[in-house]
């Protein structure tokens, strides 16, 4: 019989070589919750499939799983053979993996400790068929806790985004996140600063509901690329509700343009 070190090597090495099959890994979290990271996470995922690449969506959101909801694929249900689990097409070019699609129903809570979360996350790597991937965004619970750092553990080479919003309450905590972030050697891809004002569709002029610019001077302060703003859109918030790809919906809004530009910044600076 296989001792407990064995079966642990072994789940190692699974994650070892599906993580061979994924050229970029990026963990997005942020130092807070409400400032719109799981809404951030599903439109670059778009936004990166949009460039003709692919993409692997992963929710590690083990207590709060909201990509599934908002990608329009909350209902459907894994496909799992003695070889791996299938992730679930969003589109030709994108696929996810969320805890959601193993709940019974989705008011069911998930009552873990740490070592059941780290377990799952590397189920999630090392038993999913994700194929040849460009990239895999990692959408993470807020906070600096229990995912994140199973990722960081679990995942070598994989990136952060740390998404903020512009009032200084929320860029304080940013800060936090980019010091936890290196304190893992993850490197910091950059700061996005989301609900960065919102364009009246009335008048066209601009409301600065939260401010402007935190998220701008944390990166310049804390030396880390600003990878852009993404202004208000309730149509966001709608279609997301929805599972309606805003992208697709609106692409000529100044939202779907912001996250297609921040997809070029992140590109850039990977050179993919």
């Amino acid at each position: 019989m296989a001792s407990q070190e064995d079966k642990m090597k072994k789940e190692r090495e699974k994650v070892t070589r599906r993580l061979e099959t994924i050229r970029n890994r990026v963990l997005v979290f942020s130092g807070k919750g409400g400032v719109g990271k799981s809404t951030v996470s599903a439109n670059l995922g778009l936004a990166f499939a949009r460039k003709g690449l692919k993409v692997g969506l992963l929710d590690v959101d083990i207590h709060g799983p909201n990509l599934a909801k908002m990608m329009g694929v909350e209902s459907k249900k894994i496909q799992a053979s003695a070889e791996a689990i299938q992730p679930v097409p969003i589109n030709e070019n994108l696929s996810i993996i969320s805890m959601s699609f193993l709940l019974e129903n989705q008011d069911m809570p998930v009552i873990w400790r740490g070592p059941l979360k780290m377990k799952a996350i590397q189920q999630f790597i090392g038993d999913v068929n994700w194929g040849d991937l460009d990239w895999i965004i990692i959408d993470s619970p807020p906070g600096t806790g229990d995912e994140p750092l199973s990722v960081a553990q679990l995942i070598p080479a994989t990136g952060a985004i740390i998404v903020t919003t512009p009032q200084e309450v929320s860029v304080m905590d940013s800060r936090k996140a980019v010091s936890f972030a290196r304190k893992l050697n993850l490197e910091v891809f950059g700061i996005i600063e989301n609900m960065s004002g919102m364009i009246c569709p009335k008048c066209g002029y601009k409301i600065d509901l939260f401010k402007e610019g935190g998220g701008e001077k944390a990166a310049k302060q804390l030396k880390v690329p600003f990878l852009g703003a993404i202004p208000i859109d309730p149509e966001i918030v709608a279609l997301g509700d929805e599972g309606i790809s805003f992208l697709d919906k609106h692409p000529d809004s100044a939202a779907s343009k912001a996250f297609m530009k921040i997809v070029d910044k992140i590109r850039a600076l990977k050179k993919s």
